[in-house]
């Protein structure tokens, strides 16, 4: 008997749209090529763009009378099943515009919301995703759900139709408070999990979406963690151990990517997983230095990370894709206005030793000297010591190693959260 042939389904024909402030750059016009890569992520055929310079936007319909025209006619030459702007729309212009039309309209943050779905895989992800999409829905429950145009009560959902939108809200709300239930729930479990890290060096992976993270986690710990050439491929965090050398170990998580105008609420679902880079050692800002608007991308990761406490926090700034058609002058231009910062290739290992020597010196950075006594029976602890820290003199008693060392300050931290363990400081080097 012959397998049935299994269809593909139809993929939604799309139009892209972004209207502009006269002011914005002529450049900026070519921010409407990462809306095509969003879309495309997103599985839609994109059959044409539109952009629109406008001095304010139309408060009903964003995009004025004429160009609404345009896009009617666009919609129904091409036959599109969906529009998607740029720019962020509220419930009302959704409306008018769909009328106006006859297509789908979304913005921005709900094609990054579907996304997200699409390459959510675990529990906490998951959540995380449902979260945003419920909040996100809740002022346009008009639009969303269905099954409201076939109560009775009219246009406006007068009488059945509005008791019905109410019922709808409340329950809602209701699922978005469990979420955020199960959040509190899953933010505990991973602090749990970090905290049981105290006695490791623990490294994060942050960066623009589709900046090469995936890829230099490989380079860094030998994992095949899925790479792709497509915004949001990594959603949940993944740690793994990376060996740097000399003995030294350390722990390297990749987070989700960043990207311009990231709706805020999503950073908020998103705290529990942005919570490995808030409390890592060491950040690892990866910048696709082969991007044309690769400044740009370094300021709205920097915002973010500043959005979630981790403005101060030990960064190297790597700037990777350092091979992919760029000239060597232009990295060099990089290099020298983001002074501290590391070329590598991560897709060919170039600069990869380079990047785990400054890790390492990150390691053993800004030290202090301090004499340890610890039990011989306490291994852990003296591999900890061992593996983060530069060993002046060891000398072995009975029961006690005595050791002088130069040590950073999250080890300093660590070794002194430890029972048992005996310290003596000194001056700083």
């Amino acid at each position: 008997m012959k397998e049935p042939i299994k269809l593909e389904p139809e993929r939604e024909k799309a139009v892209l749209v972004k209207i502009m402030n006269k002011s914005q750059h002529p450049e900026e016009k070519a921010l409407l090529d990462e809306l095509l890569m969003l879309a495309e992520t997103a599985e839609l055929d994109v059959m044409d763009k539109m952009v629109q310079y406008r001095l304010r936007f139309d408060p009903a319909t964003c995009l004025g009378r004429g160009k609404v025209e345009d896009l009617t006619e666009i919609v129904k030459a091409l036959e599109v099943d969906t529009v998607v702007f740029d720019n962020e729309l509220s419930p009302a212009q959704v409306r008018n515009l769909e009328k106006l039309i006859g297509a789908k309209v979304v913005d921005r943050s709900e094609l990054i919301l579907d996304i997200f779905a699409q390459h959510a895989r675990t529990r906490q992800a998951r959540t995380q995703v449902e979260l945003a999409q419920l909040e996100y829905s809740l002022p346009r429950l008009k639009r969303m759900w269905t099954h409201l145009s076939r109560i009775q009560g009219g246009i406006g959902f007068r009488g059945p139709g509005e008791k019905q939108i109410e019922v709808d809200r409340r329950l809602v709300r209701k699922q978005i408070a469990e979420l955020k239930r199960k959040l509190i729930e899953i933010k505990a479990e991973t602090s749990r999990r970090v905290d049981a890290r105290n006695d490791e060096f623990t490294v994060s992976l942050v960066g623009y979406t589709n900046a090469g993270k995936s890829t230099l986690m490989n380079a860094l710990t030998g994992a095949e963690t899925k790479v792709a050439d497509q915004l949001f491929a990594t959603l949940d965090t993944l740690t793994r151990v990376a060996d740097l050398g000399d003995g030294k170990k350390i722990l390297l998580s990749d987070t989700v990517g960043f990207i311009r105008d990231l709706p805020h609420h999503l950073i908020d679902s998103f705290y529990a997983t942005l919570e490995e880079a808030a409390r890592a050692d060491l950040l690892l800002h990866v910048v696709d230095a082969s991007h044309p608007r690769a400044r740009s991308q370094v300021k709205v990761v920097n915002d973010v990370l500043k959005d979630i406490g981790c403005a101060k926090q030990p960064t190297i700034l790597v700037m990777n894709k350092a091979d992919v058609e760029m000239e060597p002058i232009e990295l060099q231009a990089l290099l020298h206005e983001y002074p501290g910062s590391q070329a590598v290739s991560a897709l060919k290992g170039t600069g990869i030793d380079a990047l785990r020597q400054r890790i390492r010196e990150a390691m053993i950075g800004h030290l202090k000297e301090i004499s340890i006594l610890c039990p011989w029976s306490d291994g852990k602890t003296l591999a900890l010591i061992r593996s983060n820290s530069r060993v002046l003199q060891e000398s072995a008693g009975d029961e006690y190693c005595e050791m002088r060392v130069l040590v950073n300050e999250p080890t300093l931290n660590k070794i002194m959260r430890i029972p048992g363990i005996k310290i003596d400081m000194h001056d700083a080097e």
